[in-house]
């Protein structure tokens, strides 16, 4: 008995089994493995979301949230979990770089420590937080 397929039609741009030119693994029935040209696929180094033939955006080097606002290089769930554990000091607003919210977290223990809980819970939850420049924090 024959190991091929009885329903798969003959493909006459591809060699038959055993032929040289065939290369088996590649690709679908009829094609065959192409290198890849300069300039195309993924990005090699660059910004996130840098398209091929233009340079990143200097403005957003991390690129934009679905709303067209730049990321920012920090991460909410540092800013959360330092702020939870370490709000009394102000750790979450000083990772972001709001350093005037930072002071008056340190002058009042984080208010008591209610103000620094939800102030990280907030940083946990909602997706419109910001860093000191404006920019919003990746997930």
């Amino acid at each position: 008995m024959s190991d091929q397929n009885p329903y798969q039609q003959p493909n006459p741009q591809q060699p038959p089994p055993g032929q040289p030119g065939q290369q088996p693994g590649y690709g679908y029935p009829g094609q065959q493995p192409a290198s890849t040209p300069p300039g195309y696929g993924y990005p090699q180094g660059g910004g996130y979301g840098a398209q091929p033939g233009y340079a990143p955006d200097p403005s957003a080097p991390y690129g934009y949230d679905p709303y067209g606002r730049p990321y920012s290089h920090k991460s909410k769930i540092v800013a959360g979990v330092l702020q939870i554990l370490l709000g009394g000091l102000g750790a979450g607003r000083w990772y972001t770089g709001h350093a005037g919210m930072a002071v008056a977290q340190l002058l009042t223990c984080g208010g008591l420590g209610i103000w620094s809980l939800i102030d990280g819970i907030l940083f946990l939850v909602k997706d419109d937080r910001t860093d000191g420049d404006g920019r919003v924090l990746k997930s």
